[in-house]
Parts: C-alpha cells; structure tokens; sequence
C-alpha cells in the first residue's frame, strides 16, 4: 500500500514534532535550534521551514503534541462532580505512568514555567488552565470549599508524579531502583494514587 504525498507531508511534520519535543525537552527553548531539531528529525532545514514558520510555532507544535498525550491518558470519570475516590486514584495512576514514557512532559513544563513570557502565558491558557480547574473542583470538594489547595494539589502530583522518571538517572545512582521498570512505575502509580486520595 502506498502513501499518500499528503500522508508523507503529515509523517514528515510529525516527525519534526517529535524531535521537536526531545530537544524542547532537553535544552529549553533558548538552547534548541531549528538545524538539530531537523536533524533529530531525520530531514532538511529546509523542511522544518516548510512546515513550520518559525521555532515558536514549532514549539507550540510540540506543547500541542505533549499535551494531547496527557488529554488522552487522563480517564474522564475523575473530572465528574462527585467523582468517586476509585475514578480519582485511577487519574492520578494514569497521569504517572505517562510520566513515566514521557519524562519530556516534566522538562519541558519547567522549562517554560520558569519564564515569564509569551509562551508561558500561552501554554496556562491554552493547556494548563484547564487542567487546573479540574484541580480547584477537587480542592472544592475534598477539602471543605478552600480552593487554594487546589495549587497545592496540582504541584504537588505534577512533580510527585514526573520527578521520579524526570531525574531516572539520579534515581538509580542513589537507591539503586531503575524507575523505568513496570513494576516501578506500577508501585510509583499506586503509592501516589493513595497518598492523594488515602
């Protein structure tokens, strides 16, 4: 079966994407470039160029790319009024174990949360904000209507859930434990699941 050109243009754009999202991840913003990133990606400047107008519209490509991830991991009972202790466990279990294949998520968040800038403003808007609000429903609920835990919440499982496969290396020179193995992860997604709702 053959493809497409549009297919190809597609894969190629993906691609660039993903590469796009390991250096992001890596060096931040200021210390990526556009001639990696092609190269990561297996293709020609001339094709980042083509595809994409510039290393902020690329950026927000992969922001898009990490996020739709997280979107699609995340189950959809735990955002429900009234959800059930089992429907948030199992969220917050979700959201580690795509910390655990995509540590990128962490790096790149950092990386952007440290600057006040446009794109900072803009992935709050267009990605966490939503996210957030979900937290403030939580804090709302559980803890007797004081919604400024819902920060506390939402930092607290964002590093507590990612940090463990953000620093693996770190991780396996100090205890010994290879947090990329499934039981790892497994146990890592159970202890959090029950440390945020006992």
């Amino acid at each position: 079966m053959t493809t497409t050109r549009a297919e190809q243009r597609e894969q190629t754009r993906l691609r660039i994407v993903g590469a796009a999202v390991e250096a992001f991840a890596e060096h931040g913003f200021d210390g990526s470039g556009t001639r990696d990133i092609a190269g990561r990606a297996g293709v020609t400047q001339g094709l980042v160029s083509y595809h994409f107008e510039s290393k902020d519209e690329l950026w927000r490509a992969a922001a898009d790319q990490l996020f739709g991830e997280l979107e699609t991991a995340l189950p959809g009972g735990w955002r429900d009024v009234g959800a059930t202790d089992e429907a948030v466990r199992e969220a917050v279990a979700a959201f580690v174990r795509l910390a655990a294949r995509r540590p990128q998520l962490f790096h790149f968040m950092v990386d952007a949360g440290r600057h006040d800038d446009d794109r900072m403003r803009w992935l709050v808007e267009t990605h966490i904000r939503r996210l957030f609000a979900d937290f403030e429903r939580l804090a709302d609920e559980r803890f007797d209507g004081d919604r400024t835990d819902a920060a506390h919440l939402f930092y607290a499982l964002a590093g507590g859930g990612s940090l463990l496969f953000a620093a693996a290396p770190e991780c396996r020179v100090l205890t010994g434990i290879d947090p990329t193995h499934p039981d790892t992860v497994e146990r890592h997604a159970e202890f959090l699941a029950h440390l945020f709702v006992p």
